[in-house]
């Protein structure tokens, strides 16, 4: 495993909808994503967006702050194996959103069994109950992924400050 590199990197987003609104890690997730999104657009990372049943769950929450970003409805669990998900020449990827141990753990597993290099932070994901989500990562961990935080990616992604991009992110996270 190596540090995120922009030219090798896109964002993933998985699941972030109303429908799970009621979960007590929701607004810390939705924020943490919120970040990455904001960050991939800055730093010219393409940005997937997966949602699950939207009939059922609802679409992605607003302060996820999705705007122009393709949006993939699915039913299977992993976005990866969703129609319309592209890897767009990338062999990073950083996942985040919700349910850990469902939804990302799948889509981290798939796209590690395609020889990419998944980078899962783990303030920017969530599970319904608190075993679930240290189980998913701990699994996930072992299975080779690299499991970090937001401000962790977000600075291999910058490798240096004084620059502009530097200075918008800092902005992002302070």
């Amino acid at each position: 495993m190596s540090l995120l590199e922009r030219e090798r990197a896109l964002l993933v987003v998985v699941d972030v909808q109303d429908g799970f609104r009621p979960y007590d890690s929701f607004a810390g997730v939705a924020e943490s994503c919120a970040k990455l999104v904001q960050a991939a657009r800055l730093l010219s990372l393409p940005t997937i967006v997966s949602e699950q049943y939207p009939k059922g769950l609802g679409h992605t929450a607003p302060e996820v702050g999705i705007t122009d970003e393709p949006r993939i409805e699915k039913t299977v669990f992993s976005a990866a194996r969703a129609d319309g998900f592209e890897l767009a020449g990338r062999d990073q990827a950083i996942v985040c959103g919700i349910e850990a141990h469902v939804c990302v753990s799948q889509t981290a597993h798939d796209l590690l069994s395609k020889g990419v290099e998944v980078h899962i932070p783990a303030d920017a994901v969530a599970s319904r109950h608190r075993l679930d989500y240290e189980r998913a990562l701990e699994r996930l961990q072992r299975a080779g992924a690299v499991v970090s935080t937001v401000e962790a990616a977000l600075f291999e992604l910058l490798e240096r400050a004084g620059t502009p991009e530097f200075k918008a992110v800092q902005k992002l996270i302070l």
